[in-house]
């Protein structure tokens, strides 16, 4: 009987599970176009440039990049790639950029921890220590590590860049939890925070994230004007980078593999016509 009863209220809770998933909805996707689109697309390293300082002046004040080295950017394809430095470890720009983070290390003479300027070898350092210090900071929400999260949401980059750059004010009819943020982009069940008729039910949920970015919000050291939209795109384009630095590699591996098979096709008919020429069928 008590086995009986878990598994009922089990399948209790797997209905009301997806009875709220169910609910949820939010708007689609902004339809935007991006240079690294398609199975010619490649990253504009002036655009993966401006990406990083939008991370590195906004994002990186609550998100960490876990699987990211300092040595990543500079590696081939990477932001900043130098054709000189084909060890990333020996370019000097990321040789900057790792000196101006400041990484937790082991004093070896009294195995204390100590802060010490990073160096290309080192992981991008999180924001946080801890789990708890993160969630104390935001309100309860945990940020989301972004090294991956262009490949971990549906139509990532689509996505990203409309939760980024979509954020609303809310209405008179909507009520508003402390510490939300309206986003039509943002999957939700709006229906009991809405005060007008059923059939106006708002798209869309609430994130525990502020609106990000703002116009103006990082200076371009290229001159571009930073507005919100194209804040936006570069550090899109920088987190997709993030979640595939062999984008390029691969494509190019994938078009010099579909000429081969071209090429011994063609070998395959000829040599098939030239045995084959003087036999019957």
């Amino acid at each position: 009987m008590l086995r009986k009863g878990l598994a009922l209220a089990a399948l209790g809770l797997a209905l009301v599970s997806g009875s709220a998933v169910a609910g949820a909805s939010a708007e689609e996707p902004q339809a935007v176009h991006w240079s690294f689109e398609g199975p010619f697309g490649k990253f504009d390293q002036a655009q993966l440039q401006r990406g990083y300082k939008v991370y590195r002046e906004v994002c990186s004040a609550c998100h960490s990049m876990n699987l990211m080295s300092f040595r990543n950017l500079g590696q081939k394809g990477g932001p900043f790639y130098d054709e000189k430095y084909k060890n990333p470890n020996d370019n000097p720009y990321v040789k900057a950029i790792a000196k101006d983070y400041q990484v937790n290390d082991i004093d070896s003479e009294t195995g204390d921890v100590v802060q010490r300027p990073g160096t290309s070898a080192d992981k991008f350092p999180n924001p946080f220590p801890n789990e708890p210090a993160a969630r104390a900071s935001n309100g309860g929400a945990l940020p989301p590590d972004l090294s991956d999260m262009a490949k971990a949401r549906e139509l990532g980059p689509r996505y990203i860049y409309s939760i980024l750059t979509g954020y609303e004010d809310a209405g008179p009819n909507m009520t508003v939890p402390p510490g939300k943020h309206y986003n039509p982009y943002m999957p939700g069940d709006m229906g009991a925070f809405w005060k007008g008729s059923a059939a106006t039910i708002p798209e869309g949920g609430f994130i525990a994230m502020p609106p990000p970015l703002v116009a103006d919000k990082v200076t371009f050291d290229d001159g571009t004007k930073a507005t919100l939209d194209q804040e936006a795109k570069d550090v899109v384009a920088f987190l997709v980078w993030a979640s595939e630095p062999k984008m390029e590699e691969r494509k190019s591996f994938g078009l010099a593999a579909m000429i081969y098979l071209l090429i011994f096709t063609g070998l395959l008919y000829v040599s098939y016509k030239r045995i084959w020429r003087n036999v019957s069928h």
